[in-house]
């Protein structure tokens, strides 16, 4: 049976109202923590133009592969390609060039080293003028944006004391020394936001 997840569905047109535009120029695409695999077939169906690359940890495949092999069987999509196993936390990455990248609810589970790993790599992968988007919840100077931030922080630490909800101003600076740029920060429904960088 496909995973699935109610709150990509629920965020997944949010998310398309704002990425869509920012994307309209891009031509190939890597997302990074694809989960599901929902918001890969969505996102792909809206934007035939892009090539769009999924990854996931390695015990994530299998159900990312479940969706987009079904809407390629199906002949609906193009653009879509299978999953690349990835943690970001790995040394070597894999080998692809990108004009961007999303990702959707990985910041606040990974440590503070993997998000370091993650700039340092995404550099790697993307093109000149390449740009990243990332939605899910930040801090701002150090506080909880909402009480329900705070009890879904706490609720993340008890599970994994090294993760949490990571703060905007710490993460525009590493991406500066990675030699990304923020050009946007949008507001999104829950409580959460999409952060935007340019190479």
């Amino acid at each position: 049976m496909k995973p699935y997840s109610e709150s990509s569905e629920e965020n997944k047109d949010v998310i398309l109202n704002v990425i869509q535009p920012l994307l309209l120029e891009k031509k190939s695409l890597f997302e990074i923590g694809s989960g599901t695999g929902q918001h890969a077939i969505y996102f792909a169906q809206a934007m035939p133009h892009i090539q769009w690359h999924t990854s996931d940890r390695s015990e994530a495949i299998a159900g990312i592969k479940m969706w987009v092999d079904e809407y390629k069987v199906n002949g609906k999509l193009h653009n879509l390609h299978s999953p690349i196993p990835l943690d970001v936390a790995q040394k070597h990455w894999p080998e692809i060039k990108v004009d961007a990248i999303f990702t959707a609810n990985t910041l606040h589970i990974m440590h503070w080293n993997e998000v370091q790993n993650l700039f340092n790599n995404m550099t790697k992968l993307l093109s000149e003028d390449g740009i990243v988007l990332a939605y899910g919840p930040f801090n701002y100077q150090g506080k909880y944006t909402s009480d329900s931030n705070a009890r879904f922080d706490a609720w993340l630490k008890s599970g994994d004391a090294n993760s949490g909800i990571k703060d905007f101003s710490v993460l525009v600076t590493l991406a500066e020394n990675n030699g990304f740029k923020l050009f946007a920060d949008y507001e999104m429904p829950s409580n959460n936001r999409i952060l935007c960088w340019k190479k």
